[in-house]
């Protein structure tokens, strides 16, 4: 399973400063626990980490790092270090040598690691939640220890030549949540796309039964040959693993009445639709516009490719092949520390965006509040929309807040940017409260550049017309090809036109 990388989401998804507060009257209600009942405290809990137990998680590394920074008081916006090897690096196979676990206690963890996402909300049907109880995860990244293998965090296995993650163990919560998606069957035959450590083929060998088979497919080799390793020793026989260009799919094995992508998408492969059979279902975590995504849920009807359900939810993208959706940083401050983490289809000019930050500032704030655990997914993704940039991945360090960003930057899909302009959203405490006295954060609009007041004002427009017209309500999508008839033009409706195809976004 190629999974959600630090860079994309240890960054992207993990809202700090004000957040904390969160946290905090969370843990005065006794929403959070220090460490999981029944279980062994593994090093981070010793140190302190606070563990969520609820709300529902649905992103990658979002409430783990605001768990880490009440804890620990710190949250950088910034990808993961990798001891700057020049080479790509990663785990190519199980050492079968290695020093013996004793099953106990990996029981133990796995079983209080389930408890978790059971009450974060997730594994919500007894087959997903007996495939997690089952499978034994540790099996999957033999480098890592028991308590890492088991905690509620992804376990990275790969690198780029820079340093970005392009590869990892995904974060057990956001397995379950996508296999709350796909709703596997006994007797199914199944396509993943992206193979990893090969611990999500495991789990879906293991809902689809010895009636069922499971293809998982990578580009990198040497993952699929990890992958292969762990299924062997984890006893996984209805799993076949191969090296392939996950956007060609494996038409070889075709039909398959499920196929779930866990590596990130923005346009949406014709092999992949193609390849399902008739009333199957699609899984992708697709990039919609600028840097946001959504894991959403496609089937046919009536002759359209249409949304079931989404979650929000960010992979890495797919690499060196026909739907290649690779990233580029973009520097916005003199000293390289902030930074746009923008994707190649992108037209920015990078040139004109350097050095940005030191230019004056320009605020504009909307009124616009949430409280303490309000997710503002549907408003990024609005805004996202909106916006002719979309709102890109802004990375930077903690060192970055009150200096040369705002105090309190959002931390997620957050900049827009026109010609030498951005405008990057932030957060304040807001004087208003809600009903029982709670406290509300209001969410603003800063500015740098020339004719960053306009750009400003048009993010800002676009929060408050989701807050007045759409707040409290979902979209739906829609897969189209490019030579589709033109959709109407109303309100709360977009068309995304990606290399592949449309992406119709509706506000129902």
């Amino acid at each position: 399973m190629v999974a959600p990388d630090f860079n994309e989401l240890n960054p992207d998804a993990s809202p700090q400063a004000a957040y904390g507060a969160r946290l905090r009257s969370l843990r005065e209600a006794g929403g959070l626990k220090r460490s999981w009942p029944n279980a062994r405290t593994s090093p981070r809990q010793a140190a302190g980490a606070v563990v969520v137990t609820r709300p529902p998680l649905r992103h990658e590394y979002r409430m783990s790092n605001i768990a880490r920074e009440e804890a620990m008081g710190s949250s950088d916006n910034t990808a993961s270090p990798t001891g700057g090897t020049a080479e790509t690096s990663s785990v190519r196979a199980v050492n079968t040598d290695a020093i013996a676990i004793p099953e106990a206690d990996a029981e133990r963890l796995r079983n209080a690691l389930v408890d978790q996402i059971r009450a974060d909300g997730h594994a919500r049907t007894p087959d997903v939640e007996r495939a997690l109880r089952t499978v034994p995860r540790h099996k999957f990244v033999p480098g890592a220890s028991l308590e890492d293998a088991y905690a509620n965090s992804p376990v990275p296995i790969k690198y780029d030549s820079d340093g970005t993650s392009i590869s990892c163990a995904s974060q057990p919560v956001v397995v379950a949540l996508m296999l709350d998606q796909l709703q596997a069957q006994p007797g199914e035959r199944i396509l993943e796309i992206g193979a990893g450590t090969g611990y999500n083929a495991a789990l879906l060998a293991h809902l689809v039964g010895d009636s069922g088979h499971v293809t998982t497919i990578d580009v990198d080799d040497d993952l699929v040959q990890g992958a292969r390793a762990h299924l062997s020793a984890a006893g996984c026989t209805n799993v076949e693993a191969l090296t392939r260009d996950g956007a060609l799919g494996h038409a070889e094995g075709a039909p398959y009445d499920r196929i779930i992508a866990t590596v990130g998408a923005h346009g949406v492969p014709r092999a992949w639709l193609d390849q399902l059979a008739p009333g199957g279902r699609l899984l992708v975590p697709q990039r919609l516009k600028g840097s946001v995504a959504r894991s959403v849920a496609y089937e046919q009807r009536d002759g359209r490719w249409v949304s079931l359900g989404s979650e929000m939810n960010t992979f890495m993208p797919l690499r060196r092949g026909i739907a290649d959706d690779g990233r580029r940083v973009i520097p916005l401050s003199a000293d390289g520390t902030v930074r746009l983490q923008a994707h190649a289809g992108q037209h920015i000019d990078a040139g004109a965006l350097s050095g940005v930050l030191g230019q004056p500032r320009t605020e504009e704030w909307t009124g616009m509040t949430v409280h303490a655990m309000e997710s503002p997914e549907w408003m990024e993704l609005f805004v996202s929309c909106s916006v002719p940039s979309g709102l890109i991945r802004m990375l930077f360090p903690q060192s970055a807040k009150g200096t040369l960003l705002s105090d309190d930057p959002y931390p997620s899909s957050a900049a827009a940017v026109d010609k030498g302009a951005v405008a990057y959203l932030a957060r304040r405490l807001s004087e208003k409260k809600t009903p029982e006295g709670g406290r509300l954060w209001e969410f603003g609009v800063i500015g740098h550049g020339p004719g960053s007041d306009e750009l400003a004002a048009t993010v800002a427009d676009a929060i408050r017309t989701w807050d007045r017209d759409y707040r409290g309500r979902a979209a739906t999508f829609e897969l189209q090809p490019l030579d589709a008839p033109a959709i109407e033009q109303r309100p709360g409706l977009f068309a995304l036109d990606t290399p592949l195809n449309r992406i119709v976004v509706d506000w129902q």
